[in-house]
């Protein structure tokens, strides 16, 4: 079974550049050492929420953009066998990151729903919310495709926590304020574009049949999303 790390990290605005360079070239050892997908995205469209947001998830300062980042490994064991590697690579370890790695927040997830296509340069919706009970978010979840796919999107992930950390500053669970009893979910969407993705928001919350179910498996004030334009794009190629 498929398996996701994700990240959400600050990043000083006017080192975007500095930001994708190193992305291109630590994210190519990703694949190296298995990964089957790499995808770095720039925040286009952040939001600030009454509850939650990506900008108090990592605690961004006013001149810091956030990046919402994702690795496909193929399995659980090969991304673990990966981080060994990485963790014994010194020269990797020591290399200088463009953002603030205290407040990067990251964890391994276990995908639940895996629905459509990949398409590269695809406008990125990512989300990170709190939500319990997996089976019953994974119905719903698996349920609402169809509705999503019709409104034009092109693929859904959606992930369950599995091997998420607690961090001294940030971390997912602080990201979405995780009550008792609640795992977090990583997820993300792909559109054709920003505008398509726009469109499609739009006709939903005007769609006199769009009816929010009267109790949901997750708490949608404490949900935080936005869109993002990818700006890494990197795939194992098959030999």
């Amino acid at each position: 079974m498929a398996y996701y790390d994700g990240f959400v990290i600050p990043v000083p605005t006017a080192d975007k550049a500095k930001f994708v360079e190193h992305a291109e070239r630590m994210d190519k050892m990703f694949l190296e050492f298995g990964a089957r997908q790499v995808v770095e995205a720039w925040g286009d469209n952040i939001e600030p929420g009454k509850v939650t947001d990506f900008r108090r998830a990592v605690e961004a300062k006013d001149d810091e953009s956030i990046a919402f980042s994702w690795v496909e490994w193929p399995d659980k064991a090969t991304r673990d066998a990966a981080f060994r590697k990485m963790e014994a690579d010194e020269a990797m370890m020591a290399e200088p990151m463009p953002f603030d790695g205290k407040r990067m927040i990251f964890g391994g997830f276990e995908p639940i729903v895996v629905e459509g296509e990949d398409k590269r340069g695809a406008f990125v919706q990512g989300f990170v919310l709190p939500a319990r009970g997996k089976e019953a978010y994974r119905k719903m979840a698996q349920d609402a495709w169809p509705m999503f796919k019709g409104y034009g999107a092109l693929k859904v992930v959606e992930c369950w926590q599995d091997d998420v950390p607690e961090g001294k500053q940030t971390d997912f669970f602080r990201a979405v304020k995780t009550e008792p009893g609640e795992q977090v979910v990583f997820s993300y969407m792909l559109w054709p574009s920003r505008e398509a993705c726009e469109a499609a928001s739009e006709k939903m919350q005007n769609d006199p049949e769009m009816k929010m179910p009267d109790e949901m498996p997750f708490d949608p004030q404490r949900m935080i999303y936005a869109g993002f334009e990818p700006v890494v794009e990197l795939e194992k190629q098959d030999a």
